[in-house]
């Protein structure tokens, strides 16, 4: 379930051009008889979980039958914007929350608030703070599916020779101004060709040979899976609420962030931007040539068991001067308003979002569903296989620990605006406090427009 940041920006932009639906219907009209619903995803380790459910439903169902459809990340959105101009999209999808607000605004999904009430849906059952992000002007168009947040990744090895014990990366602490023991760990785990770490002396920052963090650089106007997190414990808020249009890229909380972000490559604890930037994290890590770096919960699988190519831990995101904070973001299905089967659809999102459902997703201990009751039933699987991902739990329990995916129309001009100015502080082309008020000034343009 991995979101990169620039694939999503690019296909949002082939999402801002409006498209007419080629006919829109309520919630109550569909035809009756057999009919075959198609459903859309995109990550191929969910496909199994999601066919589960499928069986499932047809089963209680059976004048409904799901075909299933999946396409990588970076085909998932083009493909659905060439479908829906075609007439000819998904009777339900997989959505984002920087996707739905587009989606609204052209009227290309199904409000299923009715749907809601008079099924009389438990929202509370939801993990906290999921329903709401659903909601725009009072009309629903998403029930939660899922849930994930960040965390730190590890290369046990690297942490064994460096003589670090696992257990003490629970107290990390993280500042903007000398990164506190967060960055020493960085320094620590950071080894030159001669084997001396980033603390001694004799560090030679021209020629390291195993980086003690890889960032995650292409991360869009976010930063989910690195600066964006680290940036709310200094206090930085994206947006005061959904739909708002308060952004504040010129926060100097901001900028502080950036700045020590960015310090790192300076340092020779990270890859350069004009190094990294074409290479995965991942497979850096996967190398042996980096020690650290911060992932979601949804991919914690691809870290451990038996195609994990080096041994991998897992632990909280250090703390920040205003407490530990990590996103958490949350995937809906959505029904395209086009659908010829509107009632059908609906019988199947409702189900995608209950124990029924939930509780199959759950079982194969790939990702935490929204219903709570099934998270747990998530965790036991999760661990069973060996992954350690209690710290991911223990973020998303913590009072005021998590912070909501900004959501707001004209997100594909603010993320490529800001990726851009990004772009120029990596590649130590432009200060951070001056690259991020050139952003503000431009999302401050977008956000007038209607």
């Amino acid at each position: 379930m991995r979101r990169n940041r620039t694939r999503l920006a690019l296909a949002l932009i082939a999402l801002a051009t409006p498209i007419a639906a080629s006919g829109c219907a309520s919630s109550g009209s569909g035809s009756s008889g057999p009919v075959t619903l198609t459903y859309a995803l995109w990550d191929q380790t969910q496909e199994p979980g999601y066919q589960a459910c499928a069986d499932a439903f047809t089963a209680q169902n059976p004048d409904i039958k799901i075909k299933i459809t999946q396409a990588a990340w970076g085909n998932y959105w083009q493909n659905l914007t060439t479908e829906m101009t075609a007439g000819d999209a998904p009777d339900v999808f997989t959505d984002h929350v920087a996707y739905y607000p587009q989606f609204v605004a052209d009227h290309q999904i199904l409000d299923i608030s009715g749907d809601v009430s008079s099924a009389g849906i438990d929202l509370s059952a939801y993990q906290s703070g999921l329903a709401d992000l659903w909601v725009d002007d009072g009309k629903r168009y998403g029930l939660p599916k899922d849930w994930d947040t960040e965390g730190l990744v590890y290369n046990t090895k690297s942490l064994r020779a460096a003589g670090v014990d696992p257990a003490s990366l629970a107290n990390l602490t993280w500042n903007p101004t000398d990164g506190g023991t967060f960055e020493k760990l960085i320094a620590e785990l950071t080894v030159d060709d001669n084997g001396n770490n980033g603390l001694s002396p004799k560090f030679d920052k021209n020629h390291v040979k195993v980086y003690g963090f890889v960032p995650t650089y292409d991360d869009g106007s976010t930063g989910q899976n690195g600066w964006g997190d680290l940036a709310a414990e200094n206090g930085f808020t994206f947006l005061s609420k959904p739909f708002s249009t308060d952004y504040d890229y010129g926060s100097a909380a901001l900028a502080q962030t950036i700045t020590w972000f960015a310090s790192l490559s300076a340092k020779g604890y990270a890859p350069a931007y004009s190094k990294n930037s074409s290479l995965g994290v991942q497979t850096v890590l996967d190398s042996g040539q980096g020690a650290m770096t911060i992932t979601g919960s949804f991919d914690v699988s691809s870290y451990t068991g038996s195609t994990a190519k080096q041994s991998y831990g897992f632990a909280e995101l250090p703390v920040g001067p205003d407490g530990r904070k990590t996103f958490i973001n949350d995937l809906s299905d959505a029904i395209w308003a086009g659908t010829s089967h509107p009632q059908q659809a609906w019988k199947w999102v409702q189900f995608l979002a209950s124990s029924g459902c939930q509780d199959l997703v759950a079982a194969k201990g790939v990702i935490f569903p929204a219903l709570t009751e099934a998270t747990k039933k998530a965790e036991a699987a999760r661990t069973a296989e060996g992954q350690n991902i209690a710290p991911f739990v223990e973020e998303a329990q913590a009072a005021g620990g998590t912070v909501t995916y900004p959501i707001s129309s004209h997100e594909s001009e603010i993320s490529t605006e800001v990726q851009s100015q990004l772009d120029a502080v990596w590649l130590g082309q432009s200060g951070a406090a001056s690259a991020l008020k050139t952003a503000q000034t431009a999302v401050s343009g977008y956000m007038s427009q209607p």
